[in-house]
């Protein structure tokens, strides 16, 4: 009997290991296949056929909108509408705006793209755990996509392989702009600020390195605060030659001061609150950008009961753009 029993205490103890040898693979797979640098080559397809050539011009205009819609499955959603038909409903309310980056587009991007008539969709990376959840919708051809995953993270902000993506987009003939979509490490702990910290740093290298003179727009949920005292948000300004949009049309220029940190309701927020939502940009000696009609869209984006159709309300703004002469 003993014999017996023993043999089952070992048979036991080898399934585990069985087990855990499994999970073991499964992991490692995971970090080298899901959170690393790609560079994408296929596109969602057209919505419809484009032959037109874009206009060749010296001066223009765009909107641009930057929207966390909350993808996460259900049943670990904070979102409080239900996702499929939200999620639906925000991809055809997107279609008033030129050039979209969504954050959290993880397992319902089919409903977001089936409504949306956007020409140019990037091709969603995947869903929890193996998608980025960034993506880009425009009116104009994107030239090129690549999805870089944060070097560091906390939390449950290390099941997905967050990051950011870079973008060219040609908003007139032969005329582009270098776009960022982010989504950084969420929380505001010490360990989840230090992480994030790290993430800026990385945006701010990968900028420098593949954005030299180049006109840049950088949008996506930062989950920074200027008037918070671990976040170094200043810095990526500040190392980028960059201007942030509500800080130039909404606070006078004026970077808010740093404070006794408290966690504010986002979607409560208005025009005057400084948000996690940022938009980001940079001209250069050939293209004059100048940003105008800075928006937090608040009530815009709820369903008819009046719920938010995501935990974040979206951010937007309308794009000037014009040819420097040169001499």
């Amino acid at each position: 009997m003993e014999v017996v029993l023993q043999r089952k205490v070992n048979n036991r103890r080898m399934n585990v290991i069985f087990v855990l040898l499994i999970l073991t693979i499964i992991c490692v797979w995971y970090f080298q296949t899901c959170r690393v640098p790609i560079e994408v080559t296929g596109f969602a397809g057209f919505s419809r056929v484009i032959t037109d050539e874009l206009p060749v011009s010296t001066e223009g205009t765009f909107s641009v909108i930057t929207y966390n819609v909350a993808g996460l499955p259900q049943l670990i959603c904070s979102a409080v509408t239900e996702r499929t038909t939200s999620i639906t409903e925000i991809g055809r309310r997107l279609n008033s705006y030129d050039i979209v980056h969504v954050q959290e587009d993880f397992n319902y991007n089919s409903f977001l793209y089936k409504s949306n008539e956007h020409p140019y969709k990037t091709k969603t990376k995947g869903k929890v755990p193996f998608g980025d959840g960034l993506n880009t919708l425009s009116k104009f051809p994107i030239i090129t996509l690549h999805r870089v995953p944060w070097k560091n993270c906390s939390g449950a902000d290390c099941l997905t392989p967050k990051g950011f993506t870079y973008s060219r987009i040609e908003v007139a003939k032969n005329i582009y702009i270098d776009f960022y979509n982010v989504h950084a490490n969420s929380a505001d702990d010490p360990g989840a600020a230090a992480a994030r910290r790290k993430n800026i740093k990385q945006l701010s290298y990968y900028i420098k390195q593949h954005s030299e003179g180049n006109a840049v727009i950088v949008m996506g949920d930062l989950n920074a605060h200027f008037c918070y005292e671990h976040d170094n948000i200043r810095d990526l300004l500040a190392d980028n030659d960059l201007q942030d949009a509500w800080v130039e049309l909404k606070s006078n220029n004026n970077l808010p001061v740093f404070r006794a940190f408290a966690k504010e309701n986002i979607l409560e927020l208005n025009d005057d609150c400084e948000s996690i939502d940022k938009i980001l940009y940079r001209s250069n000696l050939q293209l004059k950008l100048t940003p105008s009609n800075y928006r937090y869209e608040y009530g815009t984006f709820n369903n008819e009961q009046g719920f938010p159709l995501s935990d974040h309300c979206p951010v937007s703004l309308v794009f000037n753009w014009k040819l420097i002469p040169q001499h």
